[in-house]
């Protein structure tokens, strides 16, 4: 189960794009063009407020530099624990390319209009779920999420275009630091990262691996 990186990749401070934003640029297309399933899957971390952590697999919906977004129930595991404790990990596990990038920052809503612009633009099956589905909380059974299904799909019948629910929405990712990991051979892996200092700036940094 262990596989050897290959020696002639590499990571080097000179490689870099003078911001992190537009060096994510460069390798979110090189994931894309690869091609990977979903390139845009990402690890979202959060933790509660007594700091027990969680995790899953969400969507990137977009970045610039101000962060990463991201929509969900704000009244999901994930959207609570981000209420309660704002501070978040995100990966993005491109490992067929032998990448990594892995980001750590504070969350916060977006706006409700970017909510419901995004919103917008979701196939219709997708709006009725967010209406449907209280994410993360208990169900009795699959029939009685199908049956909320249907409860919606009759709400909205010839409605158009369907509201974005007040319980759902946008949350961005601003970022503290952002690490670029390319694999190397012999597990001497370069993994060069941003980080935000207390004035503002960014600095460059290598990390042993």
């Amino acid at each position: 189960m262990r596989n050897e990186y290959a020696a002639d990749l590499g990571l080097s401070e000179t490689d870099l794009a003078a911001d992190w934003h537009t060096q994510f640029g460069r390798w979110f297309a090189d994931a894309v063009a690869y091609p990977l399933p979903e390139p845009n899957a990402m690890v979202v971390g959060t933790a509660d407020a007594d700091g027990r952590p969680s995790g899953r697999t969400v969507l990137l919906k977009g970045y610039d530099p101000e962060g990463f977004i991201f929509f969900t129930n704000y009244g999901s595991r994930k959207g609570a624990e981000a209420a309660a404790n704002p501070w978040v990990s995100l990966v993005f596990p491109w490992f067929p390319m032998q990448r990594q990038v892995v980001v750590a920052g504070r969350v916060e809503r977006v706006g409700r209009a970017e909510t419901e612009a995004y919103f917008a633009g979701r196939p219709r099956g997708s709006q009725l779920g967010a209406w449907a589905s209280t994410q993360s909380s208990v169900v009795p059974d699959r029939a009685a999420l199908d049956a909320a299904y249907r409860a919606a799909a009759e709400r909205f019948a010839g409605v158009e275009p369907i509201p974005a629910p007040p319980h759902w929405g946008g949350l961005r990712v601003r970022p503290e630091t952002v690490e670029f990991w390319q694999g190397r051979a012999g597990r001497l892996h370069d993994r060069l990262r941003f980080r935000r200092t207390d004035a503002g700036d960014w600095v460059v940094e290598r990390l042993a691996p």
